[in-house]
């Protein structure tokens, strides 16, 4: 049976698991190395965000957000790359205005990604 949460005709699905599986060639072992690698890096960026968001640093903020939509996008996770989309472009913007807010989707998106991915691999 098919988890709902990552079914690729649910509308809220997390992943799209044959977009997934395609932009791996259908390699299992390298997604799960990937997985892994953004697992490892995933908190130190978002750690990069919530420094950025303490000190008022747009550009930081900008940045970490344009890196974090870089690796959940190779994820086939639209709500994951919209929810950084949204932070960057706060960034850029040059006015922090709803940053935090913009954070903490991002975190929440993350989480329910890494569960995806977790139950996938």
């Amino acid at each position: 049976m098919t988890n709902p949460a990552m079914s690729d005709s649910t509308p809220t699905a997390v992943i799209n698991e044959a977009a997934l599986l395609e932009r791996f060639e259908g390699d299992r072992e390298l997604l799960r190395e990937v997985v892994g690698l953004f697992f490892d890096d995933c908190p130190r960026r978002l750690a990069d965000i919530h420094a950025a968001l303490e000190s008022g640093n747009c550009e930081a903020v900008e940045r970490a957000a344009h890196s974090i939509k870089g690796s959940v996008g190779n994820f086939a996770a639209p709500a994951a790359v919209d929810a950084a989309l949204r932070l960057e472009m706060i960034g850029r913007s040059g006015d922090l205005a709803g940053a935090a807010e913009a954070c903490a989707a991002l975190e929440r998106e993350i989480d329910r990604l890494q569960g995806a991915l977790a139950a996938f691999i």
